[in-house]
């Protein structure tokens, strides 16, 4: 075994390995940029080394940079956790050529797999059923039109180079093939500076299954059973769980002998992950789509059903070890559910959040594990991708380890930045989820049924509470009763005390506070009709059952003056915290309504901020490069003047 390891990523997964690390006695080197000084993983590895400013381009994805770390500190391997170089074929190259060992597979394995048109033609060599599409690579907008067509719509376009449904396009509609196929390519090209594409057969409401599979260097592989991934939004999986209702045995079995093909085809070495694409209706008839060269996020419910620490198993095959077990060996028990928590806003379009992580509070213990990067004070930004932890829940079955994760999920606070927690939650409650009638699709069609319209009336009533708490007189002597917030008027009227508030995104209201309450320094208790109601509490931000609010005092004559003599409608304002990227008008030109001015990028994800109306761009102030705070006025179009006829 190594005695010391270099964690060449951040967040909740650098956690994660430094967690293993520790367990084995092999010292942990973390590494940081800027933007991660006081990060949880910085302060809990043995030793760690900024490597860079806060942008990932010059720090977490600097070959060079994290190569001088491993040297100045000693580390004999790199861990290299998912994302950023996780299956760079280049950077398992580098680390050989400096005499490291990267724990994960070579780099040829890498190479071969990242690329999906001769990932598929290699494991077809190999037996493995793949999806029905295009062969070949680097076809012209003409040859895939050709392929399309003779598959038959509906079709999926796809980048070769990509993941995380990145230039993913589903075309029903020939007619409009070309156009698909252009924008694909610009998706792609910027994406991964590669715009390669293949084109595949879709399959109507499929399933995503995948199967962990296990290599060592002495030529034994065995699979780990399979996870259920169906659960997706925009392409990414936000729930995951191990093992899948759909499959029988015998099933099971046969996609767990193909996906050990599949590793075979490549020389595999390490964890990885060969992912099927599976008609609900029909689960023999699955397919291949993919091989993920690395560690995936959703690793923890494999683990806990077949009691596997498979971080462990990485460094144990990278230093030599074989694996001590046959498949036969491998057993799945119980059943586990992974929910992955991001600093999203899932009443704003699920738009990237931010801010500082004013209280924490994540479930352990008793069938419940949380994997994170979070502690109190920490600083989400804009810069790194939106995953802040998974919360995982264990069980003898399914609907205990779902009853699990829901209670969970409804004790996780992140009061100071947005999550989908409260999301999650109430998706796991759907009447689908619960009977296991899934599929890649589900989620877009019943996302509305799961973001509340409106906030809860008893939300304003405990903001308004404390808001009344705030006005109380402190002290033991005379207090003057003029000062006590009790609304009493001359004449002994009694009114209540009204507060304005307001909601982020949602226009300002005016509340009383009506019944009983009960406020400290992290909690809030108020009674409406007879129902009591409690929130945990952080400054001006409310949680309960995994959702929040930040409710903030809403001064309607400072409002009024913000953004000099221009209406709200004319102010173009930050969807989200971020950067803007592109910025295509300046002060004086003419616009179109609707027509695209800037784009603000945050947490990978672009977002167009367009006119409100035609009118005169009268205000302009950022410019690319700008970072900008959410609800920051970007710029301002003054609308034209209406002729009258």
């Amino acid at each position: 075994m190594f005695d010391t390891v270099l964690v060449a990523n951040r967040g909740e997964i650098a956690v994660r390995v430094i967690r293993t690390l520790r367990s084995l006695g092999v010292r942990s080197v973390a590494v940081f940029s800027d933007a991660d000084a006081d990060a949880r993983h910085v302060r809990e590895a043995d030793t760690a080394v900024r490597i860079g400013p806060a942008p990932a381009a010059e720090s977490y994805l600097s070959v060079e940079r994290l190569l001088e770390a491993a040297a100045r500190t000693g580390a004999q391997a790199v861990h290299p956790g998912y994302g950023f170089l996780a299956e760079n074929a280049g950077f398992a190259r580098a680390c050989a050529d400096a005499g490291l060992v990267f724990i994960g597979p070579p780099a040829e394995a890498i190479s071969l797999m990242g690329d999906k048109i001769r990932a598929k033609e290699t494991v077809r060599t190999a037996g493995v059923p793949v999806v029905p599409g295009s062969s070949g690579s680097g076809l012209s907008d003409s040859q895939l039109v050709d392929a399309a067509r003779e598959i038959g719509t509906p079709v999926l376009l796809k980048p070769s180079a990509g993941g995380g449904g990145k230039g993913m396009r589903l075309v029903r509609d020939p007619a409009v093939l070309a156009d698909e196929i252009a924008a694909a390519r610009r998706e792609a090209r910027a994406s991964f500076g590669d715009d390669t594409l293949l084109v595949e057969r879709w399959i109507d409401r499929p399933r995503h299954i995948e199967i962990q599979v296990l290599a060592d260097g002495h030529g034994h592989v065995v699979h780990l059973g399979e996870r259920e991934c169906s659960l997706q939004r925009r392409h990414q999986k936000i729930i995951e769980e191990a093992p899948s209702v759909l499959l029988d045995e015998a099933t099971r079995a046969a996609m767990g002998e193909a996906a050990v093909q599949a590793a075979r085809s490549c020389g595999y070495r390490g964890a990885g992950t060969v992912e099927f694409i599976v008609p609900g209706g029909d689960p023999t008839s699955y397919f291949f789509m993919e091989m993920n060269t690395r560690l995936q996020v959703e690793h923890p419910v494999t683990e806990l059903v077949t009691g596997l620490d498979l971080v462990e198993w990485q460094l144990r095959v990278a230093a030599g070890e074989p694996l001590p077990y046959t498949q036969d060996d491998i057993a799945l028990t119980g059943h586990a559910v992974e929910a992955r928590i991001c600093a999203e806003d899932p009443a704003r379009g699920f738009l990237p959040s931010g801010g500082t992580v004013l209280r924490l509070d994540e479930p352990q213990g008793d069938g419940v594990r949380t994997d994170s990067g979070l502690s109190e004070g920490t600083e989400v930004g804009s810069l790194y991708d939106p995953m802040l932890s998974k919360v995982i829940a264990y069980g003898p079955d399914r609907a205990t380890a779902l009853r699990k994760l829901r209670a969970a999920l409804a004790e996780t606070v992140t009061l100071g930045v947005q999550t989908n927690a409260g999301f999650l939650r109430r998706l796991l409650a759907h009447p689908a989820v619960v009977a296991g009638e899934l599929d890649t699709g589900l989620v877009e069609r019943v996302v509305d049924e799961l973001v509340p319209t409106d906030v809860p009336e008893e939300v304003y009533e405990a903001a308004a509470a404390v808001r009344l708490e705030g006005l109380r007189p402190r002290g033991d002597g005379w207090t003057d009763p003029f000062s006590v917030p009790s609304g009493w008027r001359l004449g002994g009227e009694h009114r209540p005390v009204d507060f304005p508030l307001r909601v982020p995104g949602l226009e300002p209201v005016t509340h009383p506070v009506r019944g009983a309450h009960t406020v400290t320094d992290d909690r809030v208790c108020v009674t409406l009709d007879g129902v009591r109601h409690t929130f945990r509490r952080a400054g001006d931000w409310l949680g309960r059952d995994g959702d929040a609010w930040h409710v903030r005092d809403h001064d309607p004559v400072a409002a009024s003056l913000t953004g000099a003599a221009h209406s709200g409608a004319d102010s173009l304002t930050a969807p989200m915290p971020g950067t803007v990227t592109v910025v295509k008008v300046a002060v004086g030109d003419e616009v179109a309504a609707g027509q695209s001015l800037l784009v603000v990028e945050a947490m990978k994800m672009e977002h167009v901020i367009s006119a409100p109306h035609a009118g005169t761009v009268a205000e302009l102030d950022v410019t690319p490069g700008t970072t900008v705070a959410m609800d920051q006025v970007l710029a301002v179009v003054t609308p034209h003047e209406e002729v009258e006829a």
